[in-house]
């Protein structure tokens, strides 16, 4: 865990979130500031910066959370619809909060492009 990182203090039960899934390498909530009707954060529960520090050690988190991502769409109600799934890397990337996470966005046609 970051001491001062916003999600590895979501992930430890610091800060609240309105919590749609948890397991021992993942924890997914909605968006506090969604851009479409369906916009959860699906975040590693161990800290890592970005897609960048994506290694052969840590990557079956982020399998983890693509099978998360398709169960929430399922039980959320958008897999026949469709969703996207977006990963922000790095300033130049929109990456607002320096620990990997993963958006699902769904609801508006068009994929709620943003």
């Amino acid at each position: 865990m970051s001491n001062n990182c916003i999600f590895c203090k979501i992930a430890a039960g610091e800060i609240p979130c309105e919590k749609i899934y948890e397991d021992e390498l993942i924890i997914a909530f909605r968006d506090i500031a969604p851009v479409a009707p369906v916009h959860v954060l699906l975040v590693p529960k161990v800290h890592i910066q970005s897609a960048n520090e994506i290694t052969s050690e840590n990557s079956h988190i982020v399998a983890r959370i693509f099978e998360v991502a398709s169960n929430l769409a399922l039980e959320l109600g958008i897999a026949e619809s469709g969703y996207r799934i977006v990963n922000n890397c790095g300033a130049d990337g929109g990456q607002t909060v320096a620990h990997l996470h993963f958006h699902l966005i769904a609801g508006r046609a068009g994929g709620g492009m943003y």
